[in-house]
């Protein structure tokens, strides 16, 4: 499987997490508080292949990425709605949704890792801070592309050995 393939296999995963918790029919209060981390003393976790999915679809972010709130909330809107992992998907401030909240998170989980051991994927669970700061750390790491000449070098003429 390509990755291109894993990541669909990945956003057909999250229409399936977004159906469960549309049938929970948690409230949601728009307050942001699921993207202010510190404030509200939480962090959201998400695995390598999540990660890979939210970066490839998500919006430019500033570094580095503080553990505190998520770069991609903008005036308590989430810019990377489409492509957010797990954990944005189940997480609720309604009380009433936290034990079905935890329970639709497991199940998906555990459906993350067997998608990750099916395609030989090593897994991984880390903060989004983390995986942000390493994404732009990477970045920052690889050479520039070499620029071709401008010109071929003059062909050579001649006997080529093949020995």
């Amino acid at each position: 499987m390509s990755q291109a393939e894993l990541h669909q296999a990945i956003r057909a995963l999250y229409a399936e997490v977004d159906a469960a918790v549309a049938q929970a029919g948690p409230r949601c209060d728009a307050s942001g508080r699921c993207c202010r981390f510190k404030e509200y003393d939480h962090t959201l976790f998400l695995s390598n292949l999540e990660a890979e999915v939210l970066l490839a679809s998500a919006p430019a972010y500033e570094t580095p990425v503080s553990a505190d709130f998520c770069p991609f909330q903008v005036d308590n809107l989430c810019t990377a709605r489409e492509p957010r992992p797990l954990g944005c998907r189940v997480y609720f401030c309604d009380p009433t949704y936290q034990e079905t909240s935890h329970a639709i998170t497991e199940t998906f989980l555990r459906k993350l890792k067997a998608l990750a051991d099916a395609h030989g994927r090593a897994w991984r669970y880390a903060p989004l801070h983390v995986f942000l700061n390493e994404t732009q750390a990477h970045a920052e790491k690889e050479p520039a592309p070499l620029a071709p000449p401008a010109t071929a070098p003059p062909a050579r003429r001649g006997r080529i050995s093949l020995l």
